[in-house]
């Protein structure tokens, strides 16, 4: 357990954190009071829930109306027969999560799997996600989706503080005025994603479009909070003994992202980044993807081709969490006992997926997250003893055991937190907030500038270009268009000391 520090704030504050992952979201909270120790605390009460005690995530599912108008947000845009009041009123469903992700189009209702996807940056890597991501509604734009569903976030942890503190209507209309925000991302999203996020609080009413407004919202990267949470929860306290780094695994929803940390002494609590982090869009969604591709091939002539989404939402909720062994085929039930297929492995209501066939869906994810973790520790020059895996997909008994069998005989050990794997970013983020404890990052490109220079004609580069030259006023040739390094990649950077 971390040894946090009284708060020496002259006044009480509230700081809130919102993770809105690709398929789960969660809140979480702290309140601050001066001379006390900070206790970080989830939202575990939302509307539609029907976990006794309630749950620290809910499904990032959004319906509107033909309006615009949200109707349903959550785990009650999940409950049983959801789909035929949607459809009856004529909704348009906005899911993210990938068990319904991949249901076919109802009459008059259209599915829109994964909006945050919708922001990510529109690099090459990321050209494939383009393919998986069904049109927003008429009228929305990414920010307003995104906004609608802090919004509701917002109003489901002012509720939950209300009813579960003593003081908690008193204590919110005080603390509200001034309570500061926290905001996750994939580690690949940069400024502009990050700008289009801020623009979705404001809608949402999280804070004003002002100076003192956007002060009180912040950023940090999934990766980051996740090491906050390791940190928090004293997993880290025997890996970083003499010295030696660890990784974090942030496998998500959309995303799986990869940070590389080592303590910077055996007395203090402060880390460094030692290696560029990573994102790749190779999250639990993926593999469900890829179970629906097969699926689809694999009933193409048959007279349940149909069934495939609904087989491959029944494979994401029951099948993906539990397979281990490739040797066992799996059993998705989706139908009545009548149904039958002998051809494509289909009796008495339930497909036969050979465990082979099962074990392909997994492998891309798993091998990026193999490759990933060989080039965090060859970038580093910090020995990596330990590999934390965390986040939704972590669950997955096959991802567990397929990183465990790579990486054990190279002395590297893997662990995965015990409980809630899913509210570490949440927690992690308030963490990241009060604690600060990464004081060195790794920057993840090379920045510059365009200028230009003089020509050189016995420089090969400077002949290949030479269409670029020109003679300036002074009379002397030079070449323009050239890029100047200020920053290089991989040079680590610390935060701005402010007096």
């Amino acid at each position: 357990m971390s040894s946090r520090k009284p708060y020496s704030g002259p006044a009480r504050k509230l700081v809130m954190a919102f993770d809105v992952g690709t398929t789960f979201s969660g809140v979480s909270y702290c309140i601050l009071d001066p001379g006390a120790i900070p206790e970080i605390r989830g939202v575990t009460r939302f509307p539609g829930q029907a976990k006794v005690g309630g749950d620290s995530k809910i499904p990032t599912i959004l319906y509107y109306d033909r309006q615009g108008n949200v109707c349903a947000v959550g785990d009650e845009a999940n409950e049983e027969g959801i789909e035929q009041i949607a459809e009856e009123k004529e909704w348009t469903g906005r899911m993210v999560s990938a068990a319904t992700a991949f249901m076919a189009p109802m009459k008059r209702l259209i599915w829109n799997p994964r909006f945050k996807l919708h922001l990510r940056p529109k690099t090459k890597s990321a050209a494939h996600v383009t393919d998986k991501i069904v049109p927003l509604p008429k009228g929305k734009t990414a920010i307003d989706v995104f906004a609608d569903f802090l919004r509701y976030l917002y109003q489901c942890a002012q509720k939950y503080i209300e009813e579960t503190d003593p003081n908690g209507i008193s204590l919110w209309e005080n603390l509200r005025p001034t309570s500061e925000f926290v905001l996750t991302h994939p580690n690949g999203w940069e400024g502009a994603q990050q700008g289009m996020m801020r623009r979705a609080a404001v809608t949402a009413g999280l804070i004003p479009d002002n100076t003192a407004g956007q002060a009180r919202l912040s950023f940090v990267t999934e990766g980051e909070a996740s090491l906050h949470f390791c940190i928090q929860n004293g997993l880290t306290n025997e890996a970083i003994k003499s010295g030696k780094g660890i990784i974090i695994v942030d496998a998500g929803g959309g995303t799986i992202d990869i940070s590389t940390y080592k303590q910077k002494s055996n007395t203090s609590q402060a880390f460094e980044e030692i290696a560029a982090p990573q994102c790749f869009f190779k999250g639990s969604i993926f593999v469900t993807s890829n179970a629906k591709d097969f699926l689809e091939k694999l009933l193409q002539g048959s007279a349940y081709l149909d069934d495939a989404p609904d087989i491959a939402r029944r494979f994401d909720k029951t099948t993906k969490l539990r397979f281990r062994d490739p040797e066992e085929p799996q059993y998705i039930k989706f139908g009545s006992l009548k149904d039958k297929d002998p051809r494509v492995g289909i009796r008495s209501g339930q497909i036969r997926l050979n465990g082979s066939d099962v074990a392909s869906f997994f492998e891309p994810s798993i091998q990026c997250i193999i490759e990933s973790v060989k080039q965090q520790r060859n970038a580093s020059n910090t020995e990596i003893a330990s590999v934390f895996l965390v986040g939704g997909f972590a669950a997955s008994e096959r991802l567990f055991m397929k990183l465990k069998e790579n990486l054990t005989p190279q002395g590297v050990v893997l662990s995965r937190p015990d409980g809630h794997v899913n509210k570490a970013v949440a927690d992690g983020a308030v963490s990241f907030h009060i604690d600060h404890y990464v004081t060195a990052r790794v920057s993840k490109f090379a920045y510059g500038t365009e200028v230009n220079i003089h020509y050189d004609s016995n420089d090969p580069s400077h002949i290949s270009r030479r269409s670029k030259k020109f003679v300036d006023i002074a009379g002397d040739e030079r070449i323009g268009d050239v890029f100047s390094v200020i920053l290089p990649k991989a040079s680590t950077l610390f935060p701005i000391q402010r007096t």
